[in-house]
């Protein structure tokens, strides 16, 4: 019996022996493993040199990422680091090879890798960051000097030279840096590719509203289009210039003189465009001679008063007087009639002399109107927030498209028909630099679409309607992930982290207990 006990024990321990035999077989490791432990780690040089390789590896990895060029992730709500629609709808029927060379730039630079994307909506425009040490040719044809930063746009013999101060404005009031660089990219490469740039002059010497000085800003914005612009002194010219695209009036506080009478008259029977800003009127002036350009359109002189708004979904912080006008749909307006709108202050009311207009051959289109619930102020002595008898009650004019017919068809002649527009608004402050109130954090012009209304007026006029458009507002970064990209951010915070450290407790946990 006993002999038979330690025979079985013996048994036992033979087949105990054999399956943890096997389950070594079985939780074999890994020979790339084995060759790392065995062949790597044991040797320190070995060691150092899996730990460059890997190393290398990751830099080479980044180096791939960076020749690729691939589109940064951009969750800013103004896209502020990714090329808008606007601007790739403009530049991808480019047929002729545009460089963008960044001087004195590193490739990690925001500007360069915004202007980079180009290249991936057409291919034929290419960005690269040059070391102007490298590149003679260019500081010598440029005048650029080794240490300094310059952003040069070339297409052939073209080109246009931008700074680092041309990217970026000021909001005066907030003191907060604004990015203008995608705007200012884009418009240098229509500029340089373009076979024409047209040109606006302002009309100075008869208005408080100078470009220089209280239309900054629309000097700014303007200088982003690809457009040329300039003053005019009509009395030192003697009449309007022949490369005049659209002549720019601001509110006219004194008459203007024979001289100047003539020569814009002379302008519209050319078939000449005019952008007429003007703002309410506050005590009677005589300008028969202002009132005489504006009648060949069939506009009658503008009243005393200001339009004032009851409808509260019509106007701005509660203000009466800070009306959003109704857009109208048109070639001027489509971009911009989806949006909150314009704002506008101390509008005046646009009359027509609907009876003269087929006389005059003239047709009328309506761009904004006052609500139903407006109403026109002509006596500012009177406090009440309501209308009071006398006072003109409704729908009021406010912005306006005019065509006239300067000239018929010819068929026998073959000649086309010659028309002269105009577009003509009641108001010329939101267009000014001057902030709405005391307590506005922005100018006129910077508020809702008051900048896109003015722009892409002007692109109407001087026939660049693939300019119209609703620009890209480049105030603050806000981020404004969308709930997909939400999920995948934080993914990649929070649970990839988390779920590494509940791994490695789970292993230690049961290495442990196999102990």
């Amino acid at each position: 019996m006993k002999k038979d006990k330690e025979k079985k024990n013996q048994e036992k321990t033979v087949k105990l022996e054999k399956a943890m035999i096997k389950t070594k077989k079985d939780k074999k490791p890994s020979k790339f493993i084995e060759i790392i432990k065995k062949r790597w780690l044991v040797d320190g040089t070995k060691t150092l040199f899996l730990v460059l390789a890997i190393i290398a590896a990751f830099l080479g990895i980044n180096v791939l990422m960076q020749n690729l060029e691939l589109t940064p992730l951009d969750f800013t709500q103004e896209k502020l680091y990714t090329l808008t629609d606007e601007s790739k709808e403009k530049v991808k029927n480019i047929d002729k090879d545009v460089n963008i060379y960044f001087i004195g730039y590193t490739d990690e630079d925001s500007n360069l890798d915004l202007a980079k994307q180009y290249k991936k909506v057409n291919e034929k425009i290419v960005a690269e960051a040059v070391d102007i040490n490298n590149r003679p040719d260019l500081a010598s044809k440029y005048g650029i000097e080794s240490g300094t930063q310059g952003i040069i746009v070339e297409c052939g013999e073209k080109s246009k030279v931008l700074t680092a101060n041309d990217l970026v404005t000021y909001d005066m009031t907030t003191y907060e840096k604004i990015s203008i660089a995608e705007e200012k990219l884009t418009s240098s490469i229509l500029s340089v590719t373009s076979p024409k740039i047209p040109k606006v002059y302002f009309l100075e010497g008869y208005s408080e509203y100078s470009l220089s000085q209280n239309m900054r800003l629309l000097s700014i914005y303007l200088g982003n289009e690809v457009t040329e612009m300039d003053t005019l002194n009509v009395i030192s010219t003697g009449k309007i210039p022949d490369d005049c695209d659209t002549l720019i009036i601001t509110t006219p506080n004194k008459d203007f003189d024979d001289i100047a009478t003539n020569a814009i008259t002379e302008y519209i029977n050319s078939g000449k465009n005019i952008l007429w800003l003007n703002s309410a009127i506050t005590q009677e002036k005589e300008l028969p001679n202002v009132n005489k350009i504006l009648e060949l359109y069939g506009v009658k002189p503008f009243e005393v008063g200001i339009i004032r708004e009851t409808d509260v979904s019509h106007m701005m912080t509660g203000s009466q007087d800070l009306i959003i006008p109704e857009v109208q749909y048109s070639s001027v307006t489509k971009d911009i009639t989806n949006s909150i709108g314009v704002v506008l202050i101390n509008a005046t009311k646009i009359n027509i002399d609907t009876d003269k207009l087929e006389e005059l051959k003239v047709e009328k289109n309506d761009l904004l109107l006052a609500s139903e619930g407006s109403y026109f102020r002509t006596n500012f002595n009177i406090q009440s927030t309501n209308p009071v008898e006398g006072e003109d009650k409704g729908t009021f004019l406010v912005g306006a498209e005019l065509h006239k017919t300067v000239k018929d068809a010819n068929e026998e002649t073959g000649e086309s028909k010659l028309e002269s527009k105009l577009i003509i608004y009641g108001e010329n402050y939101f267009v000014t630099d001057y902030p709405i109130s005391q307590t506005s954090q922005a100018g006129a012009i910077q508020l809702a679409y008051n900048k896109d209304l003015a722009l892409n007026s002007i692109a109407y006029l001087v026939d660049r309607e693939e300019d119209i458009t609703a620009r890209k507002s480049t105030g603050t970064v806000t981020y404004t992930a969308t709930q997909e990209q939400d999920i995948i951010v934080r993914a990649i915070i929070f649970a990839v982290p988390g779920l590494i450290i509940l791994v490695g407790i789970v292993i230690w946990i049961i290495r442990r207990r196999k102990k």
